[in-house]
């Protein structure tokens, strides 16, 4: 997320920043403090940022590091006209507040010269301490100390106020709301982009793109989620009520303005001019567990299959592929992307057959990040982010069956199955056997 919001307000994450996996801090190098207010306008991931001023691995070496720091980059927050507090905050450990002012007046050979004030000061600075990610074994001192100029919070605040439990219209595979603003960030969501979702359901993904301003629009093949009918998914409630549908969800919170529409059609077909027309494409298409993948089938097909939408509104459904959905999705990307556009997707995985070789590829699109979610000991799904890179062409419409790509993802179509076998166990037990 934060190499996506990065690279959206122009920044550029290099090489050389300093990512430590196994620590909730990361030292970034920013050009311009713009550029960081800029990021934490977006990210739901990032708790807040700060000017480093010093760090080290003992508080000698912080101190060290504190004086070393330029005085005349430390001035303009230090003048005696100024207010200004210190906070501190240790992870992994719980300090008192005796050991916390202890701490705050071991940093009086800082040039200090404004007043204290604690409600409502200038310039807020912090000590952050970092005590290990294992709450069994907390070691006596922190590992890492830092010291910086607080700039600015992220939005972790939009998980709470778009929770999908306050939301006017859901259904049973509505997006959880922090997901959903991880997903836009990872597309670069922007103002006046327009965002499409081809397997929309009741439009998760849709708010918050037009939370950061881009126009929205999707496509389901479920006649009764696009036009809110039917039985309601809450608890102790029987049917969806008159005003229960997507654009009701956009209006609650103010955005109905960036709604374009959403349609019935089957996202197999094409129903689209041709062109590149979309800015990025988020989406969460079904893994058959909780709604099952269909598509249009042929009146050719089984009479069994014929399903009664609503009244004077049939089709006939048959199965659909998770390998062929993926495959679909990813042509339709490059087709009708614009360039430098994303796709944004989830591809459910059966973790003991996982390897990157089955991430499914085109030639017009080019893979950025691949991020795992867990959802069982043994299944789990990625978030991927590819971006189109080049121009589609009607050579590249079947590319894909020619790679070699095609043929290992096929595996996932039994996905379900899978996700209900129940392996582990069974794996669990023939471990324990051969063992005795």
């Amino acid at each position: 997320e934060i190499t996506s919001l990065l690279s959206l307000c122009g920044g550029q994450f290099s090489g050389e920043q300093e990512i430590r996996v196994n620590s909730p801090f990361w030292i970034l190098n920013i050009p311009s403090e713009e550029m960081a207010r800029g990021l934490m306008k977006r990210t739901v991931c990032a708790k807040s940022i700060f000017e480093l001023w010093g760090h080290g691995k003992s508080a000698g070496e912080l101190y060290a590091s504190l004086k070393n720091y330029p005085t005349d980059n430390m001035l303009p927050y230090l003048q005696s006209d100024s207010t200004y507090k210190v906070h501190i905050h240790t992870f992994n450990k719980t300090l008192t507040q005796a050991e916390k002012i202890k701490k705050i007046d071991a940093l009086e050979f800082l040039p200090f010269k404004g007043k204290v004030n604690l409600k409502n000061p200038e310039h807020i600075f912090w000590i952050l301490e970092d005590y290990g990610m294992n709450p069994n074994d907390v070691p006596e001192e922190p590992i890492h100390l830092y010291f910086g100029r607080w700039i600015a919070d992220g939005q972790r605040e939009l998980i709470e106020s778009y929770s999908v439990k306050k939301r006017h219209f859901i259904g049973n595979t509505s997006m959880d709301a922090c997901l959903s603003f991880i997903m836009a960030n990872h597309g670069r969501v922007k103002p006046n982009d327009i965002v499409y979702d081809p397997f929309v359901g009741t439009g998760g993904l849709l708010i918050s793109s037009a939370h950061f301003g881009a126009y929205v629009c999707g496509t389901d093949i479920d006649y009764n989620t696009i036009h809110g009918l039917g039985k309601a998914s809450r608890k102790n409630q029987k049917w969806r009520g008159p005003d229960e549908n997507i654009r009701a969800n956009l209006r609650q919170y103010g955005l109905e303005k960036y709604y374009l529409d959403a349609l019935v059609a089957d996202s197999s077909r094409p129903i689209w001019r041709k062109g590149m027309l979309f800015d990025a494409i988020i989406t969460d298409p079904p893994y058959g567990i909780r709604e099952a993948p269909r598509r249009m089938g042929s009146q050719k097909e089984t009479v069994k299959s014929v399903e009664k939408s609503t009244e004077n509104h049939f089709f006939v459904s048959s199965s659909y592929h998770l390998s062929d959905i993926f495959f679909d999705l990813l042509k339709f990307g490059a087709e009708y992307l614009v360039m430098g556009g994303r796709l944004v997707y989830w591809l459910p995985i059966y973790r003991p057959e996982y390897t990157e070789e089955i991430i499914p590829r085109h030639p017009c699109l080019k893979l950025i990040s691949n991020c795992e979610q867990m959802l069982s000991s043994h299944t789990s799904r990625r978030l991927i982010t590819m971006e189109k890179v080049k121009e589609f062409k009607d050579q590249d419409e079947n590319s894909y069956l020619l790679d070699g790509q095609y043929m290992p993802y096929r595996g996932h179509n039994s996905f379900r199955e899978k996700y209900f076998s129940g392996v582990t166990k069974r794996i669990a037990k023939e471990e324990k056997d051969n063992q005795k």
